[in-house]
């Protein structure tokens, strides 16, 4: 049984948050969660939420116990950037895009 999680519009750009997820894909449920509470990276924090939300849906839709279920699935995709403008010298002006990410975590239990 697989169980899904998403979340939209995560002001961190993909390539940051595709560090985090990296590392958890595969694991046991319980084990990523510790990883990721020790890492050092603000990505780590909103992919794990995402996958305690994933969890949550689980235990409570679906009935299943976290020790059986896995990482089956992780991705970051690309959202929408947001531009900004930053003045440079002699009245030019620089675009600076703010890149936003879509998380998906699916759990699938053994």
């Amino acid at each position: 049984m697989e169980v899904k999680a998403k979340v939209k519009y995560v002001r961190l750009s993909p390539s940051k948050v595709r560090s985090a997820v990296g590392i958890i894909k595969g694991r046991q449920v319980d084990e990523a969660i510790e990883i990721l509470n020790f890492m050092e990276k603000r990505s780590a924090k909103e992919v794990g939420k995402v996958l305690k939300s994933a969890l949550s849906n689980a235990k409570n839709n679906f009935d299943l116990k976290a020790e059986s279920l896995y990482v089956k699935e992780a991705v970051v995709g690309k959202g929408p950037s947001y531009k900004r403008v930053k003045p440079r010298a002699r009245g030019r002006a620089d675009l600076i895009k703010r890149r936003t990410s879509h998380i998906s975590v699916t759990l699938e239990s053994r």
